[in-house]
């Protein structure tokens, strides 16, 4: 007779967030069970009468006091059966985009500590978290270049600079700026405000912002927003 199934559906949540040209994740470290004191990502198993989206929303919040409106769902996770040494457990991975400015994060729940940690700096996780890491990082390059996600990582106002800094850190490589500002630019979703960086150095410089509707009205009619990279 065949084994019946004694599976788990667990979630996990990747934050990233930029800030000071640095790209983040938000981990927790494990207050119980086989990984305790492990760092790793916000997550826990799926309830019976939840969905997967209302999971890793709950489960972030409960672990961090991050609460996130909005998350794209990365990869499933199992085909290591002993990914999780107490059952079998995959795990369906989702991924978000912060302003770590505005939040406040505080360990709750099973979490016996939370905190941002630099990409490059980054401990040997739990479970197989450092693998989903690479491939969120991954996908957030790729999405870098077709989609502007990057907005989301950036203050409501920034300098262009800023945004152009985003982009090197994240994909790792230099950029042509000259280049780089004249197609952001050609796609009329940037705007110039009437404000200043409150930096005083040098010339003052003007702030800009993401007009997300005109994206959005763009994308009715069939605009595709594409960054190409040597």
């Amino acid at each position: 007779m065949e084994n019946l199934q004694n599976i788990r559906v667990a979630v996990d949540a990747i934050v990233f967030g930029y800030q000071n040209s640095q790209l983040y994740v938000l981990l927790i470290q494990q207050k119980f069970g086989s990984s305790e004191s492990y760092w790793a990502f916000p997550g826990g198993l799926v309830k019976n009468d939840e969905s997967l989206q209302d999971a890793v929303k709950r489960e972030l919040k409960e672990e961090t006091n991050v609460a996130v409106n909005y998350f794209e769902q990365l990869f499933t996770f199992g085909d290591d059966v002993y990914r999780d040494p107490r059952n079998r457990v995959i795990s369906v991975a989702y991924f978000a985009l912060v302003d770590p400015s505005k939040l406040q994060i505080k360990a709750d729940s099973d979490a016996e500590k939370v905190q941002w940690f630099k990409i490059d700096d980054v401990p040997a996780m739990a479970f197989d978290h450092n693998i989903i890491l690479k491939k969120a990082i991954e996908r957030l390059q790729a999405k870098l270049t077709y989609e502007p996600i990057g907005f989301d990582l950036l203050p409501k106002e920034f300098l262009f600079s800023e945004l152009e800094n985003l982009y090197c850190t994240i994909l790792e490589k230099e950029i042509e700026r000259r280049n780089f500002r004249k197609k952001i630019l050609s796609f009329g979703i940037v705007e110039e405000t009437e404000n200043y960086s409150p930096i005083k150095t040098g010339r003052p410089a003007k702030l800009f912002c993401f007009n997300k509707q005109k994206y959005n009205d763009l994308r009715k009619g069939g605009f595709h927003f594409e960054i190409k990279f040597a």
